[in-house]
């Protein structure tokens, strides 16, 4: 009898030793999910990108040469001097001490857009080598070449010269879905003055004046354009026709009835994965590459763009870029394609909305404007694109036009982070904590009786034993 209480003894004991590890598990898996240090984790690029950024201004354009977010996903900022390079370390970002500041670089930008324009070249901030890089397409002659290359030897190793294949040209043509006579273009994001409603899309679409119809037949009007720029700028207004409800309008499209729901905007930052969706080609993915870009297009130069090498297609113009759910850009233009891959510059989000006075229909205050009375011929439309077969309520093509069903779908691409779900399950992480302690706690318990149970069978024992021998 004694050897089978022993057994039981025994078991039990290990039965509390493996609740202690269980409830420990649970305890340290639901820190790590309360404050996350993994560089890889959901919204980190986001946050190395803000992190980057503000010590960028912080520290200003004579200390630091910008930002970006290397392979490790941590955010690495340019700067001067050690003195900077220890406040970046401080601030828990990585520094590398570089040659020519941000204002040296800008100094060679100035000068390039002084020197005479040659359209097929481009220009942008590499970051990461501390350079402006100038590139020129196939149609830039040997000529332009030669002197475009002058100017910046006259800058010395500031400058970078490449040459690049296929043309920069804006993403429109003449096929099909925002469609008007100049060709066709995709719906970005929904803002709003507050009065009205708009699409936020390209400017070199089309001109003030440019009526804009869901279908290629012209029977479903979706607005005109009230307002934008092209060249210098890149971005537009499309002011949405008379009633209009924005309900669901914080929807970008991404094709097979699926959407990300967009909950601000921001600005992107080197090194930062991108997704981009257009009517033609659907959701791409790539990474941005540089900012502050001056493009030569045949039709004017464009300046202050995202370089990235997200594929894009002639019918991508307008269409909107993001990243985890914050709203960064409207597709612009590029060279190459989805086969073969190719470089596409953005127009920047929040410079397109500062500059044009509205918001996105998501952001506080924005004061969405109610449906006007009148004509509801777009309150069918799709989404900037005709949907294709096996969807009711969103396609490619960007924001989700309203009236089309789209306001309950909301899920995410991969490798993309949607911030409710994401928080959501920090919350049930963060659950597990209290189970956790409770099996500790228990399992503590549990040892502590069998210790004084033992115990007593001990002292039960040598006073039987002392009283027999004695």
């Amino acid at each position: 009898m004694r050897h089978a209480r022993r057994n039981v003894q025994r078991i039990a004991r290990f039965a509390a030793v493996g609740g202690l590890v269980c409830g420990g598990l649970m305890v340290s898996h639901a820190v790590a999910s309360e404050t996350p240090d993994d560089p890889k984790a959901p919204n980190a690029e986001t946050r190395a990108a803000r992190t980057g950024q503000e010590l960028v201004a912080e520290l200003g354009t004579s200390r630091t040469a910008g930002s970006w977010i290397d392979a490790k996903g941590r955010p690495v900022v340019a700067v001067t001097d050690e003195e900077a390079a220890a406040d970046v370390r401080g601030a828990g970002a990585v520094p590398k001490v570089v040659r020519y500041a941000m204002k040296d670089l800008r100094s060679a930008t100035d000068t390039l857009k002084d020197a005479p324009k040659v359209a097929g070249t481009s220009w942008s901030m590499d970051y990461a080598s501390n350079q402006v890089v100038v590139r020129a397409d196939t149609t830039v002659s040997a000529t332009e070449w030669d002197r475009l290359a002058k100017v910046a030897e006259s800058l010395g190793k500031s400058v970078r010269m490449e040459r690049t294949e296929g043309t920069f040209t804006p993403r429109v043509n003449g096929a099909s879905p925002l469609f008007a006579s100049a060709g066709r273009c995709s719906a970005g994001f929904n803002v709003t003055n507050g009065q009205a409603n708009f699409i936020l899309t390209a400017g070199h679409c089309g001109p003030v004046g440019t009526t804009w119809f869901s279908d290629q037949q012209g029977s479903r009007q979706v607005g005109a354009t009230v307002s934008g720029s092209f060249p210098g700028g890149d971005f537009s207004l499309v002011q949405y026709s008379p009633g209009v409800d924005l309900s669901g309008a914080d929807l970008v499209a991404v094709g097979n009835g699926e959407g990300i729901r967009i909950i601000g905007a921001a600005d992107a930052a080197v090194g930062q994965k991108v997704f981009r969706s257009g009517s033609t080609t659907g959701l791409q993915s790539g990474e941005v590459t540089g900012l502050n870009a001056t493009v030569n297009y045949p039709q004017g130069t464009v300046t202050g763009l995202i370089e990235t090498t997200v594929c894009a297609e002639p019918g991508d113009s307008g269409g909107p870029m993001f990243a985890d759910g914050l709203a960064m850009g409207v597709t612009s233009g590029g060279n190459g394609d989805c086969q073969s891959g190719g470089t596409t510059f953005f127009q920047p989000v929040t410079k397109a909305l500062d500059s044009l006075g509205v918001k996105l229909v998501t952001e506080p205050g924005s004061g969405q404007a109610a449906p006007s009375s009148g004509s509801t011929g777009s309150a069918d439309n799709g989404a900037g694109a005709a949907a294709p077969p096996g969807t009711s309520s969103t396609a490619p093509g960007g924001a989700v036009l309203p009236g089309a069903g789209g306001g309950s779908v909301d899920t995410v691409p991969e490798g993309q982070t949607d911030s409710l779900a994401s928080a959501l399950e920090r919350v049930a992480d963060f659950r597990s904590l209290g189970p956790g302690l409770f099996v500790i706690a228990g399992s503590l318990i549990a040892l502590v009786a069998l210790r004084i149970r033992s115990e007593r069978g001990r002292r039960r024992y040598r006073n039987q034993y002392s009283q027999s021998w004695g």
